[in-house]
Parts: structure tokens; C-alpha cells; sequence
């Protein structure tokens, strides 16, 4: 309740709420079954082997390829989306901070999250790719299924 009260204060002090409070970046985490994946996004941010965090602006909107020697290759796509702490700080802009305040935020992505964040995949022996949409990859990291699976299931649910 303190740290609430407190943001709260600095927004009606300094405006942009989120912005001032959660920033306009943040670490994306990747973790494979097995380790050692390489990671690379489709705006050139990479890391050489998993598990791994990637500093990302919040406002991004990417794919994410994922990929191992022996394994079937998983590209991801990661969107972004409100957050539960960003929409706490556009209230406090609505509430105190004033309409500069949310403009601040929206444009800067500070009231965002990535998702899936962390993205965690069970990779496949095998060779090709398995395209996974937000949507899956985010049934992937909130259970125990592989990325093929999880590909597999959103499309039955299509048809």
C-alpha cells in the first residue's frame, strides 16, 4: 500500500506514471529444454545460448528464432500488451498525472508487457521450423508442451 501511495505521489508530481515507475524497456527471457539455444529477434537483438534474458523495449513487437543443432528451429512471435503494472500507472496519470502524463506512456510503451515473457520451449529432435504465434507461445510457457505440439493444437482449434 506504501509503494502504491508513493507512486501515486510521483505521478501527481512528475506525470507519465509508468514511464517514471516501470520504464520503457525490459528483460525478455528465453529458456529452452535443452540449454543452449541460440536466440535471435528479428530486430537484431540476440544471445548465444539459453537460458538468457534480452533488454527489450516494451513496445516491441517481434519474432523470435530459436534455434539448436539437431532440433527443429521454434520462431516465435512476441507482441506486447497492457500490463497489470502499466495499467495501474495510466490510472494514476487519468487520476493525478493528466493527460500529458498518459500521452508520455503510451507513446513511450512504459504501460506494456511482452508476451510471452519468458517464453519457454521444449524443443523437438528433428530438422525444419515449428511457427508459433503469440497465442501458442504462450500455451507453451505456461505448460509443459512442445512447440510442435503447441502448433499442432491451435490449428485443430481452428478448424
Amino acid at each position: 500500500m506504501i509503494k502504491l501511495i508513493a507512486a501515486l505521489a510521483a505521478c501527481a508530481s512528475l506525470g507519465a506514471c509508468a514511464t517514471i515507475t516501470r520504464g520503457t524497456s525490459t528483460n525478455w527471457q528465453v529458456q529452452t529444454d535443452p540449454v543452449g539455444a541460440s536466440v535471435a529477434t528479428s530486430h537484431g537483438y540476440n544471445c548465444p545460448s539459453t537460458p538468457c534474458s534480452i533488454r527489450m523495449p516494451r513496445k516491441s513487437q517481434f519474432t523470435a528464432t530459436i534455434a539448436k543443432p539437431g532440433y527443429k528451429t521454434v520462431e516465435a512471435n512476441i507482441i506486447n500488451r497492457l500490463s497489470r503494472g502499466g495499467g495501474t500507472g495510466m490510472a494514476g496519470n487519468v487520476l493525478l498525472g493528466g493527460p500529458l502524463g498518459v500521452g508520455v506512456d503510451a507513446v513511450s510503451g512504459a504501460a506494456l508487457d511482452l508476451r510471452p515473457n519468458p517464453l519457454v520451449i521444449t524443443m523437438e529432435p528433428g530438422s525444419g521450423t515449428v511457427a508459433l504465434s503469440s497465442e501458442q507461445g504462450e500455451m507453451l510457457s505456461n505448460g509443459a508442451m512442445t512447440a510442435n505440439k503447441a502448433a499442432t493444437t491451435a490449428t485443430k482449434k481452428k478448424q
